[in-house]
């Protein structure tokens, strides 16, 4: 297969990590007899810097051309700590996904047998646990109007949904449980807010054409409270863009560490793959930085090819690392510690 792949390093640590994960695609390339040209482009506070926007047009031509965009992570302290910032690189991410057409975040949250002594929670709270959040990531109040009024001393941000934007996200949700154990899991705050009545009547209307599926429905404080209890007890959870921001990332330090969840955002025409971690700022350069996240990225993006092998030899490659200790910083727990390019060399090396 010849493979057209957007690269869009980043910010801080996003280049580090997107190096190894490029070693490891073009190792399972080599393996597997397929061919990948990469197609650099600037995004987040980067292109900012380099032409005064996070996401500029001629980013955009490379992304909506390639048959999937790999994606490091954005973000800047200059811009971070100045909340007046006129441009702001999330700005650019917001940008991307709209015109992309980005709607579905996939976040998948797993512990590794190796690394469940590491997780913040106890290791029988945490066995056994392997679910997926859809968050919804083109609507909702990161896009709704927005603004101040009575001389700035009153903010406002609005919240909108449309029947059809729930639709769409809640039947790749029903899809994914086909192929899992069947349980779907509709995260809201029906008792409060008319969006969230929406979404709960719109996936209730949608059972009768999933009828093999187990449907749940929970308030997001209730999940919140037991993704910390038995996170082992969910497996699909479809969720509003505001929810699914706040509760993946509370899912994602269950496995022990945050460079090590990846996780896609799917659309018509193309998807997008990166790691859940930030950019990291003050490992920039140091070596230090997991890059594990970003090269199981890369396997959700083959898998998403239909090429479910080099998906799985990228898996084993990562599970066979961490059990023989060549990890970064993050997981040496006081013993030695790997740099980010001694790692993505290892796991190139194995698969």
């Amino acid at each position: 297969m010849k493979l057209n792949i957007a690269l869009l390093a980043g910010d801080g640590i996003g280049p580090e990590v997107i190096d190894q994960a490029v070693k490891v695609s073009d190792a399972i390339a080599q393996k597997f007899g397929h061919e990948i040209t990469w197609k650099p482009a600037l995004t987040g506070a980067a292109a900012i810097d380099a032409v005064g926007e996070p996401y500029p047009d001629s980013t955009h031509e490379v992304c909506k051309n390639a048959d999937a965009v790999l994606f490091g992570a954005i973000g800047h302290p200059k811009y971070d700590n100045d909340p007046s910032a006129p441009v702001r690189p999330e700005q650019g991410l917001l940008k991307m996904r709209k015109a992309l057409g980005l709607f579905a975040n996939v976040r998948p949250t797993f512990t590794f047998p190796s690394l469940l002594d590491k997780s913040p929670l106890k290791r029988e709270r945490i066995e056994g646990t392997d679910l997926v959040f859809l968050r919804e990531l083109t609507g909702g109040i990161y896009f709704g109007e927005k603004g101040r009024r009575d001389n700035g001393d009153t903010a406002f941000d609005n919240c909108v949904y449309t029947r059809a934007e729930v639709q769409r996200l809640a039947k790749k949700g029903f899809e994914l449980a086909m192929t899992r154990s069947k349980k779907l899991c509709c995260v809201d705050k029906a008792n409060v807010l008319e969006t969230s009545r929406l979404w709960r009547e719109t996936v209730q209307a949608m059972e009768k054409d999933y009828p093999e599926v187990e449907v749940s429905y929970e308030f997001v404080d209730a999940v919140a409270m037991r993704l910390v209890q038995w996170p082992n007890s969910y497996d699909v959870l479809i969720t509003e863009n505001l929810f699914g921001d706040i509760l993946t990332d509370e899912a994602s330090v269950i496995s022990g560490s945050m460079g090590l969840m990846p996780s896609a955002s799917l659309g018509a025409e193309v998807s997008l793959f990166e790691p859940i971690h930030g950019s990291y700022p003050q490992a920039t350069g140091l070596n230090i930085a997991n890059p594990m996240a970003t090269v199981l990225s890369a396997a959700m993006m083959f898998e998403n090819f239909g090429l479910a092998e080099e998906g799985k030899a990228i898996r084993e490659s990562v599970n066979k690392a961490l059990e023989a200790g060549i990890v970064t910083e993050d997981l040496a727990n006081g013993g030695k510690a790997y740099g980010t390019k001694e790692v993505g060399d290892w796991l190139a090396a194995n698969i």
